[in-house]
């Protein structure tokens, strides 16, 4: 590959992040809940693509490509309960009698992903009689809030305290406070401190990353030029799906022309690959680390009068039907919102003194060609996430804005 132009737009915006992902999502060296920032001896500065990510680590990233295959193990039918090579972990000391109190700390409900999660996450509260509180803060996308958020749910009598962190770093050092004080359950995103009792993720970045470079290094000529749209720097689900493509592509014949932060704006997003079009007349296929913008991207080449490449999106509905009509030439890596059911399980799982994994790796399926229709879901909103894992919830699909 060669270094054809490369401009980074970074903002602290934090507007249309997922997964999504989300969900949204986390990626960790055992036993740790996330990955520390430490340089890899892998390290490479790669054409087009900069140097590695400072969150890379090669332990996760051998261990989440191992685990692709794996088989996970736990209820057919219920994912949010599976586990992947599960660690597990005593819990005796925390048992208690009920009913509980159970705390939630969230870094925000500003994107869909998140918003089809905590629907979730609210609904599988309800399923459980013993729970008799369920408390959440909105940190609103603001670290700083999110700690003073930690800090006053440790007053409010909670029995468990889930936290979902806005970013990676500035985070731990709130959870590292919490966890001698009551039972610690972290999910989607990571800290770097394994004082939580779990940690919560699909596979992870390095999984979602490289499932949607590998797909566009088998679809996209010898030479092609790849656009990589990122959110935004800090976030470690976010960074390793970066990390992970970044190794795909060093591998490849594929030439990254750009690397461009979207801070998860559309109009954004479809401004900025509408200048790479004119600027090289062809972009060959785009790879994306969180689909929620997909459409944007895609409408970018449609405005232009040009074929849409090869690309990735997420199991957002939108992208899926998108994907269906015009007949694309896509994947989609997922970042499941059933996610957002395990953390209240593993709740009250520790809490009853049950063994939990340490890290609680979750299945993280791709949406193909193969499988597009089983994800489409006919009468749900278009910024709905397939993987919801909703289905079997009540008020259903009301309450995620679909029609019954």
């Amino acid at each position: 590959m060669r270094f054809s132009s490369r401009r980074i737009l970074v903002s602290a915006a934090l507007a249309g992040l997922m997964a999504a992902m989300a969900a949204c999502t986390t990626d960790s060296p055992a036993p740790s809940t996330a990955a520390s920032p430490q340089a890899s001896a892998a390290e490479s500065s790669g054409s087009g693509t900069g140097a590695q990510s400072k969150f890379f680590v090669q332990t996760d990233y051998d261990a989440q490509m191992a685990m692709r295959s794996a088989q996970p193990a736990g209820p057919e039918g219920k994912p949010w309960e599976q586990t992947i090579d599960a660690n597990l972990v005593e819990t005796a000391k925390y048992k208690k009698d009920g009913p509980y109190h159970l705390c939630f700390s969230n870094a925000a409900v500003n994107n869909p992903w998140r918003q089809v999660g905590l629907k979730t996450m609210q609904a599988e509260v309800g399923l459980h009689k013993e729970i008799s509180k369920f408390t959440m803060l909105d940190a609103e996308g603001k670290d700083d809030k999110q700690i003073s958020d930690i800090a006053e749910l440790q007053g409010k009598g909670c029995d468990a305290l889930i936290v979902s962190p806005n970013t990676t770093a500035t985070l731990t050092p709130a959870v590292a406070g919490a966890c001698p004080k009551l039972p610690v359950i972290v999910f989607d995103r990571g800290v770097q401190t394994d004082c939580p009792v779990t940690f919560i993720k699909p596979i992870g970045g390095y999984a979602f990353g490289a499932e949607a470079a590998e797909f566009l290094v088998t679809k996209v000529p010898a030479g092609g030029k790849i656009l990589a749209l990122r959110i935004l720097p800090g976030v470690d689900v976010l960074e390793t799906r970066w990390s992970a493509a970044k190794i795909a592509f060093d591998k490849s014949d594929l030439d990254v022309v750009g690397v461009e932060f979207t801070d998860g704006d559309a109009a954004k997003t479809k401004s900025i690959v509408g200048d790479y079009i004119q600027r090289y007349g062809k972009i060959d296929g785009v790879w994306m680390d969180a689909g929620a913008t997909a459409v944007a991207a895609v409408e970018a080449f449609e405005d232009a009068g040009v074929p849409v490449p090869p690309i990735n999106g997420e199991d957002q509905e939108d992208f899926l039907q998108k994907w269906s009509d015009a007949k694309l030439t896509a994947v989609a890596p997922t970042y499941p919102t059933y996610q957002w059911r395990t953390p209240i399980i593993a709740a009250l799982k520790v809490l009853k003194g049950e063994q939990v994994p340490k890290m609680w790796n979750l299945p993280q399926p791709t949406v193909t060609q193969e499988n597009l229709a089983t994800y489409l879901k006919p009468g749900m909103p278009p910024l709905h996430y397939a993987l919801c894992g909703c289905e079997d919830l009540p008020g259903y699909p009301e309450k995620w804005g679909g029609k019954p």
